[in-house]
């Protein structure tokens, strides 16, 4: 590599590099100042991840970087700025939190920014090699975040868990890598694409390997039957954490989801999109009827968390322009509504302190809090699916992706799992309205009310913007066809 491609490759890699070295001084802050500076840290992590974000829309150009690892282009740049947004939102909301979630340390911040750097690496990823990589590094900060409350059993077992199962498909992932290289003799995602045009029918070695790869990308979904970690994790870790598992790390597992099917795997559409369609329904189906019977909110996120990867499957599954759009606008509407539900659940403290996390417990919100219990009646609608809520569309979206690609079931499948999930989200609005109160949550933070507010009002007022949404996510979908 000459020094002007070098180049060439650090000018399209500065937010990532901006996020890299902003982790090493926030580390070095933390270390020389102490415990103290975790505030500190906290909003200087904010801005180093903000600048990240406006260097990435405002000077980041389109090409390949080092060799043909490292692409950026228009749905790289989409998909980055929303993983962004979620790993900022998420971090703001942990503050007035810190301290009684008992993860009021100066680590916290800088795990989030190297776990946020993994993800921008893993969206652009072009490479089987860079995508480990980088799947690697967003993974082991998780580990420890999910793990961080050292004092909590929950927490620990939480963090155990994550790292386990994570080790597990990340072997899965390593074994189908070595299948695919083996018998393409490429690891470049364009590379192996042309080597399955030309030989024509693929080995049987080859799909066993797309099925490991697969695999290990579901786990990173939390799609069915890989998802077995996501509700002890979600119920585990602490809530503020919780918030950063459910968003930004979702929509970077999508994204890098689609462009290995879409982009290495594409002359063997039959063959992925049977696994596709596969994980999709049991993602849906478990979602739907798992979450029934669940009395932690966390828990029930987490299952409807599980059934939304199967809803933004179906998308995928059409493996067509108008189903990729359909999954970028999925994982940004899913991705509003995640985070605007978690601002309500670490709202739910009562006034001596105690985070709740029952669905009981917000018995009668709409008499001691009505602002709250209407924007969250307002998610859980939007989540349901209900119009002319944003969720409406965005199922919506990839739904009639489905139908145009004549995979009718899949689409039949869907509606009738969205017409049973329904269910748990419109207990949730039972309990808030009509059930009595149990007493009054402590006054909500000001950044919780600003996120859920925001979101409300985002889930409300898709039907206003949603025109230009679409047009980016089109333009982002079109780098593919």
């Amino acid at each position: 590599m000459t020094a002007e491609t070098l180049l060439a490759s650090l000018q399209l890699s500065i937010p990532e590099l901006i996020l890299a070295v902003g982790a090493m001084a926030l580390l070095m802050i933390g270390v020389f100042a102490g415990e103290k500076s975790t505030s500190t840290v906290t909003g200087l992590a904010v801005a180093v991840l903000i600048i990240a974000g406006l260097w990435l829309v405002l000077k980041t150009g389109e090409g390949e970087a080092y060799g043909g690892a490292f692409l950026s282009d228009p749905f790289a740049k989409f998909m980055k700025v929303l993983a962004l947004i979620g790993s900022i939102t998420a971090m703001v909301m942990t503050v007035g939190h810190a301290r009684s979630a008992q993860i009021d340390r100066f680590e916290f911040p800088v795990l989030l920014v190297l776990a946020t750097l993994g993800m921008l690496l893993m969206i652009s990823a072009n490479d089987l090699m860079s995508l480990y990589l980088s799947l690697e590094l967003q993974s082991l900060a998780l580990y420890v975040v999910a793990a961080i409350n050292r004092d909590s059993i929950r927490s620990t077992e939480a963090g155990l868990k994550y790292f386990v199962l994570g080790a597990l498909s990340s072997g899965m992932l390593l074994y189908g890598m070595s299948l695919v290289y083996g018998f393409t003799g490429h690891t470049g995602f364009d590379e192996i694409a042309a080597s399955l045009t030309t030989t024509g029918t693929p080995s049987l070695g080859l799909i066993f390997g797309l099925v490991f790869i697969l695999a290990g990308l579901a786990f990173k979904i939390s799609a069915v039957p890989f998802h077995m970690w996501t509700p002890d994790v979600y119920e585990g870790a602490p809530t503020p954490v919780t918030a950063f598992f459910a968003a930004a790390p979702k929509v970077a597992a999508m994204a890098i989801f689609v462009r290995v099917v879409i982009n290495a795997f594409e002359p063997v559409v039959v063959q992925w999109q049977q696994i596709v369609v596969f994980i999709s329904i049991a993602s849906m189906l478990l979602g739907a009827f798992a979450a029934i019977g669940q009395k932690n909110i966390k828990r029930l996120m987490a299952y409807s968390s599980i059934g939304h990867m199967g809803y933004a499957l179906v998308g995928l599954a059409a493996g067509s322009m108008a189903g990729v759009r359909g999954v970028l606008l999925y994982m940004l509407i899913y991705m509003v509504m995640t985070l605007g539900t978690f601002a309500c659940i670490l709202a739910m403290r009562r006034k001596d302190g105690e985070n709740v996390e029952s669905v009981d417990d917000l018995a009668g919100l709409s008499q001691t809090n009505p602002f709250m219990a209407t924007v969250l009646t307002i998610l859980m609608f939007s989540l349901a699916g209900i119009p002319p809520m944003a969720g409406f569309f965005a199922k919506y979206f990839v739904f009639m992706a489905a139908i145009e690609a004549h995979l009718y079931a899949l689409a039949i499948v869907g509606v009738l799992a969205s017409v049973v999930g329904a269910y748990y989200y419109l207990r949730v609005i039972k309990v808030m309205w009509f059930d009595d109160a149990k007493g009054e949550f402590a006054r909500t933070a000001g950044e919780l009310r600003l996120v859920f507010g925001l979101s409300g009002l985002f889930v409300v007022g898709y039907v206003l913007i949603g025109g230009p949404l679409g047009n980016a996510a089109e333009v982002a979908a079109r780098t593919f066809f």
